[in-house]
């Protein structure tokens, strides 16, 4: 639910999609920061060789976060949200090969039915149209978003999921800080209370409390949960934005969640 809410930030904030993640992750690093202060479960030391890994992990962060608010801002919040449900699929793809996983016949269908749904969204869509332009910045931040789920995987497993979340999102924001020097963006005591909202509540909160989700659920499973976003998120839209989805986007999207919802059912454990 933290996770559909977000999305709207996307449209809140008159700011450009880089600025949005700089101050997103730039206010969830002090709040996880101070969550691990208080901590009495820190986990093993990190030593240099793994903060260097947790900084990939920050730039794929702090790439999926960029073109998803930007998928966001080009078209809808519904358009941005349904695209980057693709992810399911990417991880049905990626995760057998990284964990030498047997690829079903199913994969290629579920792909098959994802890539349908999308072409139902943009169909009415002229090239270089706003919906399309959404899909595929939407579809770019569902592909890092499965890299980053299942590199996630691994490290949860050994250290705390605050302590992983802590690392990524500092290690975007000064990946992302420099910027500043360069391009000056707007900013008043409205947009800065909806940034540390973005930053501790739908930030913060909701991607310590995914990863530790991790430690429990495959990544396959997860994603059945996360597949809810959207719906979330679209009704969140249509009640704060007045935003109403087309019918074209709805049935796209419909086939989108319910392909990934099926697919990942079918591979999750008993």
């Amino acid at each position: 639910m933290l996770f559909g809410l977000a999305g709207l930030f996307g449209k809140f904030l008159i700011l450009p999609a880089w600025g949005i993640v700089l101050g997103r992750t730039a206010f969830a690093t002090v709040a996880l920061g101070m969550a691990m202060v208080f901590s009495k479960n820190r986990g093993p030391r990190i030593g240099n060789a793994n903060i260097c890994l947790f900084g990939l992990l920050g730039l794929v962060l702090a790439i999926h976060w960029i073109t998803f608010f930007h998928a966001i801002q080009v078209s809808s919040v519904a358009v941005g949200l349904l695209s980057f449900s693709t992810f399911p699929v990417f991880i049905t793809w990626i995760e057998p090969w990284w964990f030498n996983e047997k690829r079903r016949a199913i994969d290629m269908i579920t792909s098959m039915m994802v890539l349908l749904g999308l072409v139902i969204m943009v169909y009415p869509s002229p090239i270089g149209g706003q919906i399309r332009a959404g899909v595929i910045w939407g579809t770019i931040s569902g592909l890092t978003f499965a890299i980053l789920s299942l590199l996630n995987r691994k490290w949860v497993r050994q250290y705390p999921p605050v302590a992983i979340a802590f690392y990524q999102n500092a290690t975007a924001t000064l990946l992302l800080l420099p910027l500043v020097a360069w391009i000056d963006i707007p900013l008043n005591a409205s947009q800065l209370g909806l940034l540390a909202v973005l930053g501790v509540v739908c930030t913060a909160l909701s991607h310590a409390l995914f990863i530790r989700g991790l430690t429990f659920v495959r990544a396959q499973l997860a994603s059945i949960i996360a597949c809810l976003e959207p719906v979330y998120g679209i009704v969140l839209a249509y009640l704060l934005l007045h935003e109403i989805p087309s019918l074209h986007t709805l049935a796209g999207g419909g086939v989108i969640l319910m392909t990934t919802v099926v697919a990942m059912t079918r591979r999750a454990p008993a």
